[in-house]
């Protein structure tokens, strides 16, 4: 018997939005002028930018290479949050998070997305299936809520697990389980599409659901990954849905 689709959940990065081959340093620094210029409009003390710059850089790095070895997230308004009050900074939750933004908004600016994925997410919820994303991500779930409000895609992805705020990483199957939990959904009947075969592909599967890779170039062997599909555009995701949901 034909399995029923009744949820799709996503990556994020290189699967919903493309972010191309962006130059995270120069992208750091752009964000680290846009913070130092909030706090100083704030009234806040600072030291010389390139000193503010550095400290910044070097605690993203220290967590970011820790959160590999541990294999477990942080979450950057935790860091954020500790270097401002080492600088005698006394910063409300919203202004924290406004904080945050500014670090994430010149990457925000280079995201580009498939034509046509916002109508095809649409229809899929018209046709009652739950949608959501799952992503690795150290980046606040707020920031990241944000830019899929601007990019209008908040509302077509009501159920979002991020890393930063669950602890795990894909592929551990435990984030995956969570988002199923949250959706009510079924690992067997959920659909989980993503452009990395080892985080999203080995954790889908390991957590049970039907992996979709996207592949645009298909830089990667057949043989080497065992995706239940291969997409080279997001939204041949509808042929593949169609496939399972035929009307009896």
């Amino acid at each position: 018997m034909a399995k029923q689709i009744n949820g799709i959940l996503f990556d994020l990065g290189d699967t919903l939005l493309d972010f191309g081959n962006v130059h995270i340093p120069s992208l750091f620094k752009n964000g680290a002028k846009l913070a130092y210029g909030y706090l100083k409009q704030l009234g806040h003390p600072l030291p010389a930018f390139a000193k503010y710059h550095r400290r910044q850089l070097w605690a993203i790095r220290w967590n970011y290479f820790k959160s590999r070895f541990t294999r477990r997230e942080f979450n950057a308004l935790d860091i954020l949050g500790q270097l401002s009050a080492r600088m005698g900074h006394e910063l409300t939750h919203e202004q924290m998070l406004e904080l945050a933004w500014l670090w994430y908004e010149p990457l925000s600016r280079c995201a580009r997305m498939e034509e046509g994925l916002r109508e095809m997410l649409a229809g899929f919820q018209a046709e009652g299936l739950k949608l959501g994303m799952i992503s690795n991500t150290f980046v606040p779930g707020e920031v990241i809520d944000r830019h899929l409000r601007r990019e209008n895609l908040l509302e077509l992805l009501p159920v979002r697990v991020y890393s930063c705020d669950v602890h795990y990483r894909k592929p551990n199957p435990a984030i995956f389980l969570i988002a199923l939990q949250q959706g009510d959904l079924a690992a067997s009947e959920t659909i989980f599409v993503g452009d990395s075969p080892h985080a999203d592909i080995k954790g889908a599967n390991e957590a049970g659901m039907i992996s979709v890779l996207k592949d645009p170039t298909g830089k990667y062997d057949s043989n080497s990954v065992r995706a239940n599909h291969r997409i080279r555009a997001i939204t041949e995701l509808s042929r593949i849905v169609s496939q399972y949901n035929v009307e009896a």
